[in-house]
């Protein structure tokens, strides 16, 4: 069953079609607002529940420019996640001022949703076939690969020269596992930043994660960083949420879809990781939610 059917289209047609306005988050796109969503979703689904409550709590990432990061001086964080959260949001008839924004490191994420303290997380979160024993994943929405983040002038310039080296990524995501696969000595950190304050003193060689997140922080550090190498993974993005929940698989599925159709993806993106430049991407092809 297609639960978000009329939800999302609603979320996304032009406001004189009966909008009920329109949400916006520093530095992102304006997301038209669902009105009188609730009536949209049968009694009982966790959509249903959050369209009446006229809230919802969303784990994402604080320190991942251009996907989610908050700045000290910001009122929300800003990035292409927090813009796809805007979207499902939205369908629900919940403008960005009635979001939780919270913050979910890598670690957290499966016990943040098994303990409903958040009720779907978009924190740059790879699908894998073990997390979906244990968690929903809804996707992917967008699909990346891992690189390395390096001093500038340093000696690596791809995967295979960090062999024997000290690569530091964040606990709890895939990174690690990927870089260890590639004879480097992985170190895992709480945090992105911290990961890149280690190269940026010297500590460790080089930080590996997707290259979407490492393009961020080179740019924020044009001087001293620079991403090197091919990809070496594939990396697609989900949107998590309780496996007990199984009604959110479509509704993610179906209003994420949307916003390819309707351009909303595409402003998304432009809004956020397209400032680094390059051509737009195609958005990928869902995952067939379970029957």
């Amino acid at each position: 069953m297609r639960y978000a059917a009329v939800a999302a289209v609603a979320a996304l047609t032009l406001a004189a079609c009966g909008n009920a306005g329109s949400s916006e988050t520093e530095g992102g796109a304006d997301v038209d607002v669902a009105d009188n969503a609730a009536e949209d979703f049968e009694a009982g689904t966790k959509m249903k529940e959050l369209a009446d409550a006229g809230s919802i709590t969303i784990g994402v990432k604080f320190d991942q420019p251009g996907i989610g990061f908050k700045s000290a001086t910001a009122d929300a964080p800003a990035g292409f996640d927090i813009e796809m959260g805007k979207v499902l949001a939205a369908s629900l008839g919940i403008a960005a001022e009635d979001i939780t924004w919270k913050e979910t490191v890598s670690d957290n994420r499966e016990p943040f949703l098994q303990a409903d303290e958040v009720d779907v997380v978009l924190a740059s979160y790879s699908i894998t076939d073990e997390r979906r024993e244990i968690v929903g994943q809804a996707g992917p929405y967008y699909i990346t690969g891992q690189q390395l983040l390096v001093k500038k002038g340093s000696d690596i310039t791809d995967v295979a020269d960090v062999k024997g080296q000290e690569v530091c990524s964040v606990t709890g995501s895939t990174s690690l596992d990927n870089i260890r696969a590639e004879g480097a000595t992985p170190r895992g950190f709480d945090t992105y930043s911290e990961c890149r304050d280690q190269v940026l003193d010297g500590t460790v060689e080089a930080m590996s994660t997707d290259g979407s997140i490492l393009l961020g922080y080179a740019a924020e550090n044009p001087d001293e960083l620079e991403v090197v190498g091919e990809p070496f993974s594939e990396e697609r993005y989900g949107v998590g949420y309780n496996i007990e929940n199984t009604e959110m698989c479509q509704w993610i599925v179906d209003t994420i879809g949307d916003a390819e159709e309707d351009g909303e993806w595409a402003k998304a993106y432009e809004a956020t990781l397209g400032k680094g430049g390059g051509e737009t991407p195609t958005p990928p092809e869902f995952d067939a939610c379970a029957a």
